[in-house]
């Protein structure tokens, strides 16, 4: 097996200091990994939106399809679709998918389709030089909003728990250590797998002196109920200075999209027994 740089030629134009580099070696870092444990470099898709992190698909070399804003998520269903065997990865931005692509990640998330979305969570508009963003802090001055933003953040993690994601995390561009493996992890997930990664904007919003005293490491507990994650996800609203945990939060075995699609073309008595079998297991 010859492996390949991965990290392409083309002239990067991230800031100084973007945490996407981080993000950038990290997917090399697994994307290498995983073809070591059998996976075929060209069995992994990499979808973007529009955004500093959507430059991404020009940095690694693997399959990889340019969406328009807020329109990634249903480009990874389609693809996920025609090819189930493919992983299709979504890189995509705070604007990107909590503003223009909400329903679309609602929907991505309530249909279980078997896709991994990875958020670059600067919590502003990098690229139009630093508008507010659905995550954006109470009160953050920009360029549309001088006087300070009037809104609360979204609460992402949480709004995908209710939405129906299978697989939820968050990340941090300056953990790479626990970053790799919640993205394999991510990855490896059959179904919805929504990760959230705190990625530092150096040039418009540079928080990462405050991540830095806040961040810690989430132990993973399968055991626990709705109600208990919902508590530990509202911890930290991204809005006030509370503690920021990074890891998995929850994580749930469900059938996804393709596999309802697949039933739809069977027989009647064998999508029959396959229901009932479906029903045994997960109710």
């Amino acid at each position: 097996m010859t492996e390949r740089p991965l990290i392409t030629d083309a002239p990067n134009t991230w800031c100084p200091g973007c945490g996407n580099f981080a993000l950038e070696y990290a997917f090399r870092d697994v994307f290498q990994e995983l073809q070591k444990e059998g996976i075929s470099l060209e069995k992994f898709v990499l979808v973007t939106g529009i955004g500093c992190h959507a430059k991404i698909a020009d940095y690694l070399d693997v399959n990889s399809f340019y969406a328009i804003h807020g329109r990634a998520i249903p480009v990874a269903t389609g693809i996920k679709i025609a090819r189930p065997d493919l992983h299709v990865i979504c890189c995509v931005g705070d604007g990107d998918a909590y503003a223009e692509g909400l329903d679309h990640l609602i929907f991505g998330a309530k249909r279980n389709i078997d896709i991994t979305v990875v958020v670059h969570n600067n919590r502003v508009y990098g690229l139009t030089t630093g508008q507010y963003t659905p995550t954006s802090p109470l009160g953050f001055k920009g360029r549309s909003t001088p006087a300070g933003t009037l809104e609360y953040p979204l609460n992402p993690l949480e709004l995908m728990l209710t939405s129906g994601a299978t697989y939820i995390g968050r990340g941090y561009t300056k953990n790479l250590k626990l970053l790799r493996p919640l993205l394999k992890d991510a990855i490896l997930h059959k179904g919805f797998s929504f990760l959230d990664v705190l990625q530092i904007c150096a040039t418009y919003y540079d928080v990462h002196s405050m991540y830095d005293s806040l961040v810690y490491e989430v132990k993973e507990q399968p055991g626990e109920s709705y109600e208990e994650v919902i508590k530990r996800l509202r911890e930290w609203d991204y809005n006030n200075k509370a503690p920021i945990g990074l890891g998995t939060y929850y994580r749930k075995e469900a059938p996804t999209f393709n596999d309802r699609i697949t039933v739809m073309k069977v027989s009647d008595r064998e999508r029959e027994e396959i229901i009932r079998r479906v029903l045994e297991e997960h109710l």
